[in-house]
């Protein structure tokens, strides 16, 4: 199981990495762009995901502002905290790279039945259930 798991995700890893370099976005970019599709996050907790310090994530989002793709602003429940979220250009790209990832990825999981490919989500839904805490919550 080991063993599959690590080449799944060094297959998985390499079409995100050429899929996100195609739309001029890194992997931590698009990590981003895929948090925020459906939710606002504060800049601390999003950093903290991320295993960025606060310097770094700042020039992350300055440069997904500068492209449009995200934007700040204070959180509505404590104004003295700063949240980010997807602007719409940055949403149509994160539905543009998404409909390009699953394309890279059809080859390996075209073949599944519909029942193999939930019972293979469900699965993996557990497995990361218990590997990592997610932003916001």
């Amino acid at each position: 199981m080991l063993d599959a798991l690590v080449r799944s995700s060094f297959q998985v890893m390499g079409v995100l990495t050429r899929v996100g370099a195609q739309h001029d976005l890194s992997l931590t970019q698009l990590r981003v762009l895929g948090i925020l599709r459906d939710r606002r996050a504060r800049m601390t907790e999003l950093a903290t995901y991320l295993g960025l310090d606060k310097s770094t994530m700042s020039g992350l989002v300055d440069r997904a502002e500068r492209r449009g793709l995200l934007a700040r602003g204070k959180n509505p429940g404590d104004r003295r905290v700063v949240d980010v979220f997807i602007t719409p250009a940055g949403l149509a790209l994160a539905d543009l790279v998404q409909d390009d990832i699953r394309q890279a990825l059809a080859p390996a999981t075209g073949h599944l039945t519909t029942d193999e490919s939930e019972r293979l989500t469900r699965l993996l839904e557990r497995v990361l259930s218990r590997a990592e805490p997610s932003p916001s919550g």
